[in-house]
């Protein structure tokens, strides 16, 4: 997230919170899913979200989706939609 990290109490974090804008969140929630945010980061993201029910509803249709996608074997998948997602991450620019 942009800016300092705070590490006053529950007024920073929600003023964070606050500040926190939603392409932002939208930008690091697959960090927050898998879990790899620093604990102050992941607390800003859950005030947001208590705060924002557009982001909130988001992220219950992210969770739906690696729910539902996240069982889809391999074999499953016809050879044109295994050439797109692969030239879909092949042709990604770099981060």
């Amino acid at each position: 997230m942009s800016g300092p990290h705070d590490s006053g109490d529950r007024g920073d974090l929600h003023d964070a919170a606050v500040r926190l804008a939603c392409v932002e969140l939208v930008e690091i929630l697959t960090d927050y899913l898998e879990g790899v945010l620093p604990a102050r980061d992941a607390a800003v993201i859950e005030a947001h979200l208590a705060l924002c029910p557009g982001c909130a509803a988001y992220l219950a249709q992210m969770r739906a989706t690696v729910r539902v996608l996240g069982h889809v074997p391999v074999e499953t998948l016809s050879p044109e939609a295994t050439s797109t997602l692969l030239a879909a991450f092949r042709d990604r620019p770099a981060t």
